[in-house]
């Protein structure tokens, strides 16, 4: 048995439920009086997703179609960072950043949290994962109440995984 427990805090999403939120939202919007004749388009990237209509009040209502999608697929709002929308020849266009992985940043922020809180915790910054580990299985699981309760403040969703 190993001396030393650990886990990993992720930022991840499930890259098939916002395929198929965007499938069902597109659907939807071919379907929806107030937005069928508005030609709008949903293109899905690895790391962007492209929203493009007719007016604002459109792109608003795809804006709310598609969260209310994701949000039925269990995915965060958080991982969608939309870029301003831009006016080109009459269409409203709209990129939507996908948030996948901790910046550094933000791992460094987490780990200075976590020493505060707990001394005897080793926080460890991996890419874009951050390394939690300590002796005592106990204080491990301290950690991630006390991530789960600060969560909210954070612009990005978490997840633990690899718990040995």
């Amino acid at each position: 048995m190993p001396t030393e427990q650990s886990f990993d805090v992720v930022s991840e999403f499930d890259h098939q439920e916002l395929v198929n939120a965007v499938d069902q939202a597109v659907r939807e919007i071919q379907t929806r009086y107030d937005l069928k004749d508005s030609k709008t388009t949903l293109e899905l990237g690895k790391s962007e997703l492209i929203i493009t209509t007719d007016s604002e009040l459109s792109l608003r209502s795809v804006r709310d179609l598609l969260e209310t999608k994701a949000l039925r697929r269990h995915l965060s709002l958080k991982i969608f960072d939309y870029d301003p929308p831009t006016d080109s020849g009459g269409r409203m266009r709209q990129v939507v950043k996908l948030r996948k992985g901790i910046s550094s940043d933000l791992a460094k922020k987490i780990a200075k949290q976590i020493r505060d809180q707990f001394p005897k915790i080793q926080p460890r910054i991996q890419g874009e994962t951050l390394r939690v580990a300590s002796k005592s299985r106990d204080e491990l699981q301290a950690v991630i109440k006390f991530l789960r309760e600060i969560e909210h403040t954070l612009d990005v969703p978490i997840q633990f995984t690899n718990y040995r």
